[in-house]
């Protein structure tokens, strides 16, 4: 075996990545000064694709199979290296794998409250969290952006700054979107399906793609929360004062039923006789009859207009017979009325009460 050949056997032939942990998105083939055997074989797996980099410069992009790395399959590194007849020797390159597969789990969240005004409640303070899943779907472009040299890239690497762009995102969102706080949990999906839409060219500007973005949970702070269990609890509860005699008549029976003598049969006797005493103020308080309840107040008495028609006062009409006037054309604007507390006759479109009859009508067509 001659010098060439016995130098040529140490070289690589099999160029290939198995990947050994979940998170990696980016790993480069080590190899001394990146010698690549010419003819070498270059197996690159579903969920994969290589990138060669040569001298600083993105070469060729190869996809899932097996590749037999020669001139004719390396058109772009063959360029730039400037092999136009053909070559057997060795060349140097750097081969980075980069994972396409889906990269899920990944975790964002609010890292401060986030304010909002919520119609019901006001300004309230929220948090939220959840998770997204991204791929990369331009292997040449995340390497020029994002991943660069780095010959071992993981997701930790990006993780921060997808988080921050998510939660800006979202908090916007959320923020324009003005949807009641006890709505917001039968919206997950949607304001979900809105953030992938929203910031997806974003993504895209990194070489990957936001695949899906959930959210987990909308909290509000344990405050509010307590508050709003007491407001749900107190429409469970419904009538608060058959609930009190049931909570009143309970309590005469268990101080009945409590064994004891002397000083406290006395006062388990007098506790009774409040209780009992209480209920019956309750009771008489809800089987009073209606005449001695708070009466309602008086109902409010319709308005009536007089209508100057031909030179005279004609009416008074309610507000229903002055509308089937107006939609009929009988009563115009300019026509005027008068009710009683008004000074003087005004014409019927500067009445307030009488300018919404003519809202659905159009003005006269000017002539032509």
């Amino acid at each position: 075996m001659g010098l060439w050949d016995r130098f040529k056997s140490e070289l690589i032939d099999i160029i290939e990545w198995s990947e050994s942990q979940r998170n990696t998105m980016v790993w480069r083939f080590e190899r001394h000064d990146n010698e690549i055997k010419y003819g070498a074989q270059l197996i690159v797996r579903e969920g994969q694709e290589a990138v060669f980099i040569n001298e600083g410069q993105l070469g060729d992009v190869f996809t899932p199979g097996t590749h037999t790395l020669e001139t004719r399959n390396l058109p772009v590194l063959s360029t730039l290296k400037g092999w136009k007849y053909g070559f057997e020797s060795p060349f140097k390159a750097e081969v980075y794998f980069v994972s396409t597969r889906q990269f899920t789990e990944l975790k964002w969240g609010l890292k401060n409250p986030l304010m909002l005004r919520d119609p019901e409640f006001g300004p309230l303070r929220i948090r939220a969290f959840g998770t997204y899943s991204i791929r990369v779907y331009d292997s040449a472009s995340f390497i020029r952006e994002i991943v660069g040299t780095d010959g071992h890239f993981t997701t930790d690497g990006i993780s921060n700054q997808l988080r921050d762009l998510v939660v800006a995102r979202f908090s916007d969102a959320l923020g324009e979107s003005k949807i009641p706080v006890l709505d917001l949990a039968a919206n997950y999906d949607e304001l979900g399906s809105f953030m992938e839409a929203k910031i997806g060219h974003e993504f895209g500007a990194y070489g990957l793609e936001l695949t899906k973005l959930l959210i987990g949970s909308i909290s509000l702070p344990p405050a509010v929360e307590e508050a709003l269990d007491k407001r749900a609890s107190m429409g469970v509860i419904g009538n608060l004062g058959a609930y009190t005699q049931y909570q009143t008549a309970e309590a005469i029976r268990k101080a009945a039923e409590t064994p004891g003598g002397g000083a406290g049969e006395a006062m388990g006797m007098g506790a009774g006789f409040a209780m009992a005493n209480q209920m019956a103020k309750n009771m008489a308080q809800t089987n009073q009859p209606q005449a001695t309840q708070t009466a309602p107040p008086p109902i409010p008495q319709e308005e009536l207009f007089h209508v100057a028609m031909g030179g005279k006062a004609a009416g008074p009409y309610n507000m229903t017979a002055l509308k089937q006037q107006a939609q009929s054309g009988q009563m115009t604007r300019d026509m005027l009325v008068w009710k009683e507390g008004m000074a003087q006759w005004v014409p019927a479109g500067d009445v307030p009460e009488l300018a919404l009859l003519f809202s659905s009508i159009p003005p006269p067509i000017p002539p032509a």
